[in-house]
């Protein structure tokens, strides 16, 4: 009887968490709940979250800036993790009235975002162990990055289908991450993303074109990206310097983005020693 008392008594003292059922929005908060490996509790994501490729096999509540409260709550959740930068705010507060708890995940874009965001959402799902061996996983990836600057111009171009072709300026992900790696962001000088001029991008004169796979597929190849407005005028089109990465691992500030980051830096250091 007395062994029975303490086996109870021991089994009261460990905390005891029932199942979550979970939506992840934002591709960045998915791939870090997939890394956490508490990946059995998601029940849905948003249309960003398409990394680990299993996370494709969930229920797709729609992209994460076009939200819609029936599409959240018919998946009956009780905890939404969800990235600052989803919208419309409104939704989540109705669903966070229904009496589903949303947990909001930082949407700075920042190298130092990377470790708040997994403890962030380590802690909302009991995984604070297994949050702390991956920051120290990030930041081993984030030593590697090189801190001196390197006077490399960089020209981020964004395409997708049904929209022109743009530039990114400043305030945007693709800004921070080209400064991250210690290099010149061509566009500084403008804000958000613009329409490619051939004048403002002979005037940029980058030394370095970066640009996403899925842009480069909508834009029909490598030789295509050269007869884009100017470029063919620049350094980097008289030495077709071109780097083609994952869109999402370059301006999501997630796991890949440290990875991403040294790429470009590499790339700029061949580019500079031409």
């Amino acid at each position: 009887m007395k062994r029975l008392t303490l086996l109870l008594l021991g089994a009261l003292a460990l905390p005891a968490f029932a199942a979550e059922r979970v939506i992840s929005i934002g591709g960045d908060v998915t791939q870090i709940i997939y890394a956490l490996d508490a990946q059995a509790d998601l029940v849905a994501r948003d249309s960003t979250s398409q990394h680990p490729a299993q996370a494709n096999k969930l229920p797709d509540i729609g992209y994460m800036r076009q939200l819609n409260a029936e599409g959240i709550l018919a998946m009956k959740p009780t905890l939404v993790l969800t990235s600052e930068l989803a919208k419309p705010s409104l939704v989540l507060q109705q669903v966070e009235s229904a009496g589903v708890k949303v947990v909001d995940v930082t949407g700075k874009t920042s190298l130092d975002a990377i470790p708040e965001k997994i403890a962030t959402i380590g802690k909302a799902l009991h995984r604070d162990a297994e949050a702390k061996a991956l920051i120290e996983k990030v930041n081993k990836q984030r030593a590697q990055i090189p801190q001196q600057p390197l006077p490399v111009k960089v020209l981020f171009v964004m395409a997708h289908g049904g929209m022109r072709t743009q530039a990114a300026g400043n305030q945007t992900g693709a800004d921070a991450a080209i400064r991250s790696a210690g290099l010149v962001n061509a566009m500084a000088a403008i804000p958000h993303y613009q329409q490619l001029s051939q004048e403002g991008v002979v005037a940029a004169a980058p030394d370095l074109v970066v640009v996403g796979e899925d842009g480069l597929r909508t834009l029909g190849g490598e030789e295509k990206i050269w007869s884009l407005p100017g470029l063919a005028l620049t350094p980097a089109g008289q030495h077709h310097a071109l780097l083609v990465v994952d869109e999402m691992a370059m301006l999501g500030f997630g796991l890949d983005t440290p990875e991403t980051i040294v790429k470009l830096r590499k790339a700029a250091e061949a580019v500079k020693h031409d």
